[in-house]
C-alpha cells in the first residue's frame, strides 16, 4: 500500500506561528504532502489565510476579520508573544499567496473555509469558479450550506464536511455536496468507516500526532492524515518510532 498524503496542519504549526509562511516553509522541509489551511474573507472579500474570525488570539487585535479590508488586515502584526511580534510579527497571507506558494512547491492543498463564508454575497465565491490547475486542492467546511454553494458554482472541485461527535455516519449518502470526510481522530472505528465505504466518501482524520498504531494500516476508505507534526508522521509511516 502506497502510504497516505500527510497536510501540515495550518502549516507546520507545532514548530511555527499557525497559518504563516514560515509554517509552511517548515512543513515542506519536514516532508509534508500538504498544507491544511483556514480562509477567512475580509470586509471587500479577499478570502485570507487566518483561522479565527478577529486577530485577538495571534495579534491581541480584536477587530473582526470580516470588518477589515484586506489592505487594514495585512498591517497587523502576528505572533504568540507580544514582544516578539512587534519586532518580527508575520503577515497574513492571502489564500493566492498560499496557493501559489503550493503550486510552486508540489504540495496539495486542504482548505477549511470558516464561519465568514455563511454570509459571503455570491462574488466571493467567484474564486470557486477557476480550475486550479497543477495543484491537487479540495476544499472543507463544518458549514456544510458553504459546501451546497461551492457544488453548484463547480462541481469539479472536491469537497469535505468536517464532523462533529453529532455526525450520523449510517446517513453519509445524504451528503451529496461532500466527497469526502474529515473527523478527529476519536472516530476512526472500523464501523465509521466501512460506513464511508459503503458511502463512497473518503476519509481524513485530524488531530494526528504520530502515536496511532493505525498510521501503519489504515483502513482502505482512509485518504490522509492532517497533523501539527509532520516529520513525527511521515517517519511513524515509514515504521520509524519517535518520541516527541
Amino acid at each position: 500500500m502506497s502510504r497516505l498524503p500527510i497536510y501540515a496542519h495550518r502549516g507546520a504549526s507545532a514548530y511555527a506561528l499557525e497559518n504563516s509562511f514560515t509554517a509552511f516553509v517548515k512543513a515542506k522541509e519536514m516532508g509534508a504532502d500538504g498544507l491544511e489551511i483556514d480562509l477567512q474573507l475580509t470586509k471587500d472579500g479577499v478570502p485570507i489565510v487566518t483561522h479565527d474570525i478577529d486577530f485577538w488570539r495571534l495579534a491581541g487585535n480584536p477587530k473582526k476579520v470580516s470588518d477589515l479590508l484586506l489592505e487594514e488586515a495585512q498591517k497587523i502584526k502576528l505572533g504568540k508573544r507580544r514582544f516578539w511580534r512587534k519586532i518580527n510579527g508575520e503577515q497574513v497571507m492571502t489564500f493566492e499567496e498560499v496557493l501559489q506558494f503550493a503550486i510552486r512547491n508540489s504540495l496539495k492543498l486542504n482548505v477549511e473555509l470558516k464561519e465568514s463564508f455563511l454570509t459571503a454575497n455570491d462574488s466571493a465565491y467567484l474564486i470557486f469558479a477557476r480550475s486550479f490547475e497543477g495543484i491537487d486542492i479540495h476544499f472543507s467546511s463544518f458549514h456544510y450550506e458553504v459546501l451546497e454553494r461551492i457544488k453548484k458554482i463547480n462541481h469539479s472541485l472536491e469537497t469535505a464536511f468536517i464532523g462533529t461527535k453529532k455526525l450520523n455516519w449510517q446517513q453519509l449518502s445524504f451528503l451529496a455536496a461532500a466527497d469526502a470526510i474529515h473527523v478527529h481522530k476519536r472516530y476512526y472505528k472500523k464501523e465509521n468507516l466501512d460506513l464511508a465505504e459503503q458511502s463512497l466518501k473518503k476519509v481524513r482524520f485530524y488531530g494526528i500526532d504520530g502515536k496511532e498504531s493505525f498510521i501503519i494500516n489504515p483502513h482502505p476508505v482512509v485518504a490522509g492524515w492532517i497533523t501539527d507534526y509532520p516529520d513525527v508522521v511521515l517517519k511513524k509511516q515509514k515504521g520509524i518510532s519517535m518520541s516527541k
